[in-house]
């Protein structure tokens, strides 16, 4: 332990000590016990940036692992084509389709029933009676005209507001207003049948009602199949198809094309690829030196080595499926440094020939996805057993020892200082006070002796 010298200059001087300062110059050295302890701490936290970054990219490629192993996600995508988009266009793919061609013949198109009006001259005129209105051979409503309703506008409201099973809204042009009303059911099965006792009082005419356009069923031939579809939009012709009918063309067969989303697929791999090279780049710079030749924080750490290969030995795991039994055949090779490196024309090309073996590696029970999501599972921040998060809290138990440690040291510190201070204060308060002492001895002792201790000039 150090020394600290107090300079008070002349015992005589009556000018004491710097209090403060000699009290900060003994403490210092009881501070230096913390040190080391403030030292490991730093240490500790730069670990933990290094766990927080390589936790997240784990977590990141344990995403992109899931969007290949889950059988609802990218590998059941289909998409599909019309040959004439101008008679048919397909609309929905879902991961139900099953990948193949069809042959579509769009023969008529279906109909919603729709009724209108004659026209009434004045759209603010007033209406009185009521309008009967029956949607196939559903149960007639009737809307009776009153207070609240009795204009073409609030009638239509009216009517809305009822939920008979039709749309009703006014057309306006030059030579006046219309009420018209359109079937919520498509097809023959929403044919209206309006009963109308409406009047318009101002004009003192009556109000009646000619259909627009007959409801009436669709006719489409699917694969040899004649199907009556009572909408334009086709959803179970082709399970897991929609298809939306465009124009009649009789005798003119359009060809669909179903087939699997490989270049979402190849996406899916690629990001995978990158996730994983993500997270080795992390390992192989804690394998090195900083800026300033100094190791970096996770140099040589057990749980680094653990996950590094883990990760490489997950890449020859799982069972084959079909012609498909390792990564190398989906294009991806390791490199020197353990990252990897995709082909995307050797990926393209074993999804065209073998996309159910694709499928079965990265998918069936024992394959090399699941085997590979296992892995990443016993990795990272997941608690109570994730390599890092297991470093993580064990950071955590030593930083708060520490802390502690400091926290009692510095509260020891700060009673030391509180005591120190008051005792060197009375000291340098005796000090400041001998030259007044030694006069008062001197004017003592000249009273008695009556020799003149004052020196002459």
């Amino acid at each position: 332990m150090g020394t600290v010298g107090i300079n008070f200059g002349s015992i005589n001087s009556g000018t004491g000590f710097d209090v403060a300062s000699t009290v900060t110059q003994i403490l210092a050295i009881n501070q230096q016990i913390e040190t080391p302890w403030k030292t490991q701490l730093a240490a500790l936290k730069a670990q933990d940036t290094v766990f927080t970054t390589l936790g997240t990219d784990l977590s990141t490629l344990t995403t992109k692992m899931q969007a290949l192993t889950d059988f609802s996600g990218v590998l059941s995508e289909k998409q599909g084509a019309s040959s004439n988009t101008n008679v048919l266009a397909l609309t929905g793919a879902t991961p139900s389709a099953v990948a193949g061609s069809h042959t579509i013949t769009v023969n008529s198109l279906a109909q919603t029933s729709s009724n209108y009006s004659n026209t009434v001259a004045h759209a603010a005129d007033v209406l009185s009676g009521s309008l009967t209105i029956q949607v196939g051979s559903g149960t007639p409503s009737t809307i009776t005209v009153g207070s609240s309703s009795n204009t073409l506008a609030t009638l239509s409201a009216a009517i809305n507001a009822a939920g008979v099973g039709v749309t009703a809204t006014v057309i306006s042009d030059t030579s006046g207003s219309r009420l018209s009303l359109v079937s919520a059911t498509g097809g023959a099965a929403g044919q209206l049948t309006i009963t109308s006792a409406l009047s318009d009082t101002t004009s003192a005419s009556s109000l009646s009602f000619v259909s627009g356009q007959t409801g009436q069923n669709g006719s489409v031939t699917v694969d040899g199949i004649a199907l009556s579809t009572p909408s334009n939009t086709v959803t179970d012709a082709i399970p897991g198809v929609t298809f939306d009918m465009l124009a009649a063309a009789p005798g003119t067969p359009v060809q669909v094309q179903i087939t699997n989303n490989n270049s979402a697929v190849a996406t899916a791999v690629n990001d995978f690829v990158t996730a994983y090279n993500t997270v080795v780049s992390d390992i192989n710079t804690q394998e090195g030196k900083d800026a300033n030749g100094n190791p970096q924080p996770l140099f040589g750490n057990a749980t680094l080595s653990l996950i590094q290969n883990q990760l490489s030995t997950a890449l020859l795991g799982g069972s084959a499926s079909g012609t498909v039994s390792s990564v190398t055949q989906l294009g991806i090779s390791t490199n020197n440094d353990g990252t990897l490196t995709l082909d995307s024309n050797a990926l393209l090309a074993e999804l065209n020939n073998h996309y159910s073996d694709v499928t079965g590696f990265l998918q069936n029970a024992n394959s090399f996805g699941l085997n590979f999501s296992s892995v990443l599972n016993g990795l990272g921040t997941q608690a109570p057993s994730g390599d890092v998060y297991l470093s993580q809290q064990q950071n955590a138990a030593e930083e708060a020892t520490l802390n502690q440690s400091i926290t009692n040291e510095d509260a020891m510190i700060a009673t030391e200082k509180t005591s120190l201070t008051a005792e060197l204060n009375t000291a340098n308060q005796i000090l400041q006070s001998i030259p007044s002492q030694v006069n008062q001895i001197n004017e003592v002792y000249s009273a008695v002796t009556g020799y003149n201790t004052t020196p002459t000039g």
